[in-house]
């Protein structure tokens, strides 16, 4: 199983190169045309990339460092390096996004500010076009190695389509004697570069916690006490290592069995959860009743 993993880590990173190449070409591109016309909601967007650069390049260490097997010093593995990564990176996010909005409010109070350049909005248009199919790339690599950081970073792709969609708009409707519309732009740009980072801390934080999905818990509950032989659960916790959960489960069995007969049973539950529902490791304690 984690040769199978440790490929699958590997495919991952053709996603985050992706996203790379994609956020760097976009970012160059939008922040150019957004200095040659004036619009401060391009420029904006153009520092969102920047951002997702870094943290793309965080995600791709993160998958590398989750590949490396376990050593004397991390027996269960580097599988949350991966979470850690993306902790950073929502760092690196907020401290952009936070900027954008200074820059915003102090735009918007010094007036004066002019319509953009008609050419920033079809940049946007065009940005919005690209980041769509990479996010097609991303979420199909996602969805065939199961990966949930992959899967994150084609949300993230999906986002920034819409976000350089909401650029094109507030540039067109600056166009219509309102070029305080651009700068209103650039304004909630900011606000959805805080609030990606924000949920992105949010669930790294809440893995690294030790944090597990209670509906999750109760699907894996039900399963385990339907299993033939198991009399009634006593305790269940589970805990992510990237993107691979393991569960701790504590069962009774009748009193009467033997050793063998009470290790089948933690066994079947074993066997059930790995291969049916993808759970990477069981450790099932047996207690009489």
């Amino acid at each position: 199983m984690d040769t199978e993993k440790y490929h699958n880590l590997k495919l991952g990173e053709r996603g985050a190169m992706m996203s790379i190449i994609a956020y760097l070409v976009l970012s160059i591109i939008k922040l150019m045309v957004g200095h040659m016309s004036d619009s401060a909601a391009l420029k904006a967007d153009g520092l969102n990339n920047t951002t997702d650069i870094i943290a793309s390049i965080a995600v791709l260490i993160g998958l590398k460092l989750a590949r490396k097997p376990p050593d004397k010093n991390h027996r269960y593995g580097h599988w949350k390096s991966e979470t850690i990564a993306s902790m950073i990176a929502s760092f690196i996010m907020l401290a952009v996004g936070i900027q954008v909005l200074v820059d915003a409010i102090t735009s918007l109070f010094e007036g004066g500010t002019q319509s953009p350049d008609i050419i920033a909005a079809y940049t946007g248009i065009f940005s919005a076009i690209a980041m769509y199919f990479v996010y097609r790339y991303n979420k199909k690599l996602a969805t065939k190695i199961n990966s949930k950081a992959v899967m994150a970073a084609a949300k993230d792709n999906l986002s920034d389509a819409w976000v350089s969609i909401g650029t094109a708009i507030g540039i067109f409707g600056s166009q219509l004697n309102m070029p305080w519309l651009d700068v209103l732009t650039a304004f909630v740009v900011g606000l959805l570069i805080c609030k990606t980072a924000w949920d992105i801390f949010k669930q790294a934080a809440h893995e690294l916690s030790d944090g597990f999905d209670e509906k999750k818990l109760q699907l894996y509950q039900d399963v385990i006490s339907n299993i033939y032989g198991v009399k009634g659960l006593k305790e269940i916790k589970g805990r992510n290592y990237g993107n691979n959960e393991v569960l701790d489960v504590v069962i009774f069995v009748n009193s009467t069995l033997d050793i063998k007969q009470a290790h089948d049973i933690a066994t079947a539950i074993e066997n059930v959860l790995i291969h049916d529902y993808h759970v990477y490791e069981v450790n099932v304690h047996v207690e009489p009743n």
